[in-house]
């Protein structure tokens, strides 16, 4: 079973995670952002992923700690998960429809850390959530995650936008994951 658990303590966080590619789409989401948990909620669900976040962040000064660490240990527990990348698919795209909005995906875990991260949000905030904080998330996963990540996200109604966006990164994320042969997916020979 390809999976991990992370965990993070800082002075402004306590994350612990759990992650199971090869899952069935279940999760316990804790974060203390509402919000957010329904956006890791979605992004297990669509990406059949089983998935235990259990995060204390001092949300007294604001969510930008807990957000942020949160996409380094979901980043973390990705890369781990993958193991050494023998047989997966590497390539994962996806473009998924919310109402008006409308979200595309394309990503590569080969190895190599880029975030593209196309969006404008008319609010700066969906509940509890800062708007600033989504390309600041996918930045800190992409990063620990080794993925290159291109993602546009077009709409008008900001929730629909970011929901939109964390189900085609699920959709994306478990096509590339993918077991579809052994070795490795590189003419170099490594990923």
């Amino acid at each position: 079973m390809r999976s991990a658990k992370i965990s993070r303590k800082t002075t402004e966080t306590d994350i612990q995670l759990e992650l199971v590619l090869d899952g069935t789409g279940l999760s316990d989401i804790n974060t203390g952002i509402g919000f957010f948990d329904h956006m890791l909620e979605s992004f297990a669900r669509h990406g059949n992923f089983d998935l235990t976040i259990n995060a204390i962040g001092d949300l007294m000064v604001d969510e930008h700690h807990l957000i942020e660490d949160t996409g380094i240990v979901l980043g973390e527990a990705i890369l781990t998960a993958i193991g050494d990348k023998s047989g997966i698919a590497r390539f994962g795209e996806a473009r998924i429809p919310m109402d008006e909005a409308l979200a595309e995906v394309a990503l590569d875990l080969g190895g190599r850390y880029y975030l593209v991260l196309n969006a404008g949000f008319a609010l700066p905030r969906v509940g509890e959530f800062n708007t600033q904080m989504v390309k600041h998330f996918f930045e800190s996963l992409a990063k620990n995650a080794k993925i290159n990540l291109h993602a546009d996200v077009r709409g008008e109604n900001d929730h629909h936008m970011i929901e939109a966006l964390f189900k085609a990164f699920a959709y994306a994320l478990r096509r590339g994951v993918k077991i579809e042969g052994s070795g490795i997916r590189s003419t170099k020979g490594v990923l």
